[in-house]
């Protein structure tokens, strides 16, 4: 039974006759579409997943808040985003100059990474979403549609305009004491991209391009596995497709978006095992190593991560050392603690409070992505403070594996399958 609020109940519809069901992206689980009233969400009844809602105007409000991001990005990064001002000396940067400081101090795949995370991928983002949404207002579906979705989908995660933005604000805060730091009219407008892009994405709604009320016309069980019931979800548009069509190998392609088709993502657990074990033997260097250097009037010392926590707190700044310490250091090893268990519980077949281990990969994956504000602090810092022997700071080879540790965690959470927590458990 979908658990939703506002849901209009209805007759149960007889299993053999053909029902439009959705399957739970995260436990498998099949539900019949019920309608919602206006604002609903439906959620599993088993896991607590988010299966749809009901939003009116979603389709207009999405590609107006689209529209005004993309507008905001073009004047953000044509003013000047920040100044620094040392006496008479100022120093003037754009939103790009992170990645090319990065580039000119010997690190350009740590700037491409910046480039991608804080600009191109945003950019993408935002006009992605426009050209599938704003040929929807007048009922037609555009060119290429399904490949410019799965797209989207593939980089959302790798978006990170709020994680930048605190970046920007810890930069900020650090550089006080050095210097007066002035905000540019850049700095204004990428903050009214970023609400504007939060906006767009809580309107958007998948079902706006693809119908959530696909029949399946073959007998099923609501409430039993797609699995159990001889069906796989597509991971894009949650088409449901009879296992029958897809090879002998399991695989095959989504008919409605073109999206590959898996019983479940291909070698799950070897491959979050591999990226856990690459991440953990990253994660020594990014520490052990500098991340920084900081040179005041000719003198100064590379600093590592917990180096930076401590300098901060020790300058009465608890509140950004505590940020800095859960974002730079919890994160990433409770990280691989957690997806380490998971795999083990998998692997062991365990019954252990499957729903509690599913919000742990939730949350696990939610957060992982915020470990690159440590990044973006490095990048703002090494574009911002470039006054000969009045001040310099540089990133060193530090910066470069603990964003490695970061990509890689990531990447980790994209190939764990959390329908794997519920394959060896009885349906409700």
């Amino acid at each position: 039974m979908v658990r939703c609020r506002g849901t209009a109940r209805r007759a149960p519809t007889p299993s053999h006759a053909p029902v439009p069901l959705i399957a739970c992206h995260e436990c498998d689980l099949l539900h019949r579409v019920v309608p919602l009233a206006k604002g609903g969400k439906a959620r599993c009844s088993r896991c607590g997943a988010a299966l749809y809602q009901e939003r009116p105007g979603a389709l207009e409000r999405s590609a107006a808040f689209y529209l005004a991001a993309l507008i905001c990005f073009v004047f953000a990064n044509g003013y000047p985003f920040l100044s620094l001002k040392i006496g008479a000396r100022m120093e003037t940067v754009y939103l790009a100059n992170s990645a090319w400081a990065l580039v000119a101090d010997g690190m350009p795949l740590l700037g491409l990474l910046v480039l991608l995370t804080s600009l191109l991928f945003p950019l993408s983002m935002m006009v992605g979403h426009l050209y599938l949404l704003l040929p929807r207002l007048w009922h037609r579906r555009p060119a290429a549609c399904g490949w410019v979705f799965r797209n989207l989908r593939r980089i959302a995660p790798w978006s990170m305009v709020s994680i930048f933005m605190l970046g920007t604000l810890i930069s900020v805060v650090k550089l006080l004491d050095l210097a007066e730091v002035i905000p540019g009219i850049g700095a204004a407008f990428f903050v009214a991209m970023m609400l504007c892009m939060a906006a767009a994405e809580a309107s958007f709604d998948p079902h706006l391009i693809w119908p959530r009320d696909a029949v399946v016309d073959q007998p099923t069980r609501p409430h039993t596995s797609a699995l159990r019931n001889g069906l796989v979800a597509c991971h894009y548009c949650t088409l449901l497709v009879p296992i029958a069509e897809l090879d002998a190998h399991g695989h095959g392609h989504c008919p409605r978006c073109g999206g590959g088709l898996h019983v479940r993502k291909p070698k799950s657990i070897e491959r979050t095992w591999a990226l856990l074990a690459s991440a953990a033997l990253l994660l020594l260097p990014a520490n052990l190593y500098p991340v920084m250097t900081v040179i005041r009037l000719g003198q100064g010392e590379p600093s590592t991560i917990l180096g930076g926590v401590v300098h901060l707190a020790a300058a009465g700044m608890w509140g950004l050392a505590l940020i800095i310490f859960i974002a730079s250091v919890m994160v990433p090893g409770l990280k691989l603690v957690a997806f380490s268990w998971l795999l083990r519980t998998i692997q062991r077949r365990s019954a252990y409070r499957p729903v509690d281990r599913t919000r742990l990969y939730r949350i696990a994956e939610a957060v992982g992505a915020w470990s690159m504000v440590d990044i973006f602090v490095v990048a703002l810092l090494a574009a911002l403070v470039q006054m000969g022997q009045l001040a310099t700071i540089a990133p060193n080879l530090g910066a470069f594996f603990f964003a490695s540790v970061v990509v890689v965690t990531m990447f980790a959470a994209e190939s764990f399958d959390s329908r794997l927590i519920w394959d060896n458990l009885p349906d409700p």
